[in-house]
């Protein structure tokens, strides 16, 4: 019998709301744009009301357009953006905007906590070696995780830290809302880096790295599973939302782990690229490793008992938005006819761009190289160029940024990955695939709607939660688009870009920690 799931995606740019089956149907995937606030010195927020209207909006929009589908709901799953901290009051309400992935405000507090006498890559020596060893890696050094978010709340903020009831991850806060109990799952805390998670089954926080973060155990939510249910959805929630009360809501899992499932990506060693807001390319792996000087490390998955890589590309997709901004105004990010164009104008461009090349790093990086100094930009630009050589310089920056990143992860998986499933918002462009199969030297299959990847995904596991899909056959019901072998005759020249693109980063890396110093 078709079963059906609401699935809530909370990404950067606002959530996306579908309804998905067990027989690998979506319907839907409501957008509703929210409001991204940066500020100097690193800051990056969002309201967490404007995610609980916007989610409610999309809801209603899909349920009310698919009502016999919406009756039948019977499990509802939520993933999206992670890394981020809302700090909530006893009564469940955010006690200041939400600090997001994007902010790295906490860099001075998170490199006081790390260092030592004696250092390896900037962390203190024992600190290191403990927090490898129970949580299979360590805080970044930018301050973009949650574990900074909250040393510099506290540091610069003690009321506001003292008020706190509870520090929520995004996807967290919204299961909150839907059932009014603030619980996290084994994945989401994982960027506390105050778990020991040597145990997979049986994630828990450990004293001792509770007290070297400086962390209050009783302002962090109590652990689940991301199949495990968090509670019954409340009658106002459901009427907001469109689907029955009191249907099971699960634990559900950052959007990393959610894309894997929605790409098909199950089997251990089956990859996937998601080109969205941000950019990452992993796979599940039958072992806990880390490389520190990478940033990678295999991590607690949303599937029981298995394990996934993460690493994190600050910004992919949000190059081409940045691009559309400075063209055409704030308006055409929200146009398909834009990123139509963009498509145009960079076919026009031969393979290389014409010598020109593009660093995608607008916000610095995390993966391969962890350093939020690091700035894009346009080198070896001429009066020869024109306008199709940097938009299309702009799509191959993003590719070769995704194949520094590759030759990371295959190392860290030990063996070649390929094919790879290409989704996310950037895998709607059928050149931009044909780019990355090229850039890549890798086959790219792309996803049949990939923007809907993590809503597919958290519906998915949604499913699966209550015995109405099993995992393993997720694969099966994963419609693929097209499949773009890399062309030969470009080999040459993309191999040259990118020896290009890797010298570009060392030689200027040490000038941007001079003009952008942490």
């Amino acid at each position: 019998m078709e079963q059906w799931a609401l699935a809530i995606d909370l990404g950067t740019g606002g959530p996306k709301v579908g309804l998905v089956s067990n027989r690998g149907t979506v319907l839907g995937g409501a957008f509703e744009p929210v409001a991204l606030h940066l500020s100097a010195g690193g800051g990056a927020e969002q309201d967490p009301e404007d995610w609980w209207r916007s989610v409610t909006t999309a809801s209603a929009r899909v349920t009310a357009a698919h009502p016999v589908e919406a009756a039948r709901v019977s499990v509802v799953g939520v993933t999206g953006q992670w890394a981020g901290t809302v700090p909530i009051d006893a009564s469940g309400d955010p006690l200041a905007p939400a600090i997001i992935w994007l902010d790295h405000r906490g860099a001075a507090q998170i490199r006081s906590l790390i260092g030592g006498s004696v250092r390896i890559e900037g962390y203190g020596v024992g600190k290191l070696l403990r927090w490898i060893r129970l949580t299979g890696g360590a805080p970044g050094k930018s301050g973009k995780d949650p574990i900074a978010h909250i040393a510099w709340l506290k540091a610069t903020m003690p009321d506001l830290y003292a008020a706190t009831t509870t520090f929520l991850e995004p996807k967290d806060y919204l299961n909150l809302r839907l059932t009014g109990r603030a619980m996290a799952t084994f994945d989401s805390i994982t960027l506390h880096w105050v778990t020991d998670n040597r145990d997979i089954d049986a994630v828990a926080y450990d004293d001792r790295l509770l007290r070297r973060a400086g962390i209050d155990r009783a302002k962090l939510p109590d652990l689940i599973r991301a199949l495990d249910i968090v509670g019954p959805l409340t009658a106002a929630a459901a009427g907001a939302l469109g689907v029955p009360a009191g249907v099971p809501v699960i634990g559900g899992s950052p959007d990393i782990h959610s894309a894997g499932i929605g790409a098909g990506a199950v089997p251990d060693f089956s990859a996937h690229l998601y080109v969205g807001t941000s950019g990452w390319l992993s796979c599940h792996v039958p072992f806990k490793k880390t490389d520190l000087r990478r940033n990678l490390a295999s991590i607690p998955s949303a599937i029981p008992g298995r394990y996934l890589i993460a690493d994190e590309q600050e910004t992919a997709g949000a190059c081409l938005d940045h691009l559309a901004r400075l063209l055409h105004g704030d308006e055409a990010v929200a146009s398909p006819k834009t990123y139509a164009a963009f498509d145009a104008a960079a076919a026009r461009s031969p393979a290389g761009a014409r010598g020109l090349v593009f660093t995608p790093w607008l916000n610095g990086e995390r993966s391969p190289v962890e350093d939020s100094s690091l700035r894009g930009g346009l080198f070896n630009q001429s009066l020869h160029h024109g306008r199709d050589d940097l938009i299309r310089a702009v799509f191959e920056g993003v590719a070769h940024n995704a194949r520094w990143l590759l030759g990371a992860v295959e190392r860290f998986a030990g063996q070649r990955l390929d094919p790879i499933t290409m989704v996310g918002g950037g895998a709607n462009s059928d050149l931009w695939c044909r780019i990355h199969a090229d850039v890549l030297g890798r086959t790219v299959r792309q996803a049949e709607r990939p923007i809907l990847v993590n809503v597919a995904g958290i519906g998915w596991l949604a499913l699966a939660a209550l015995g109405h899909l099993e995992l393993r056959a997720v694969p099966a019901i994963v419609p693929i688009k097209a499949t773009y072998e890399p062309d030969p005759a470009k080999a040459a020249v993309y191999d040259r870009a990118h020896d290009v693109f890797r010298r570009v980063h060392h030689s200027t890396r040490r000038l941007y920690a001079r003009i952008n110093p942490a």
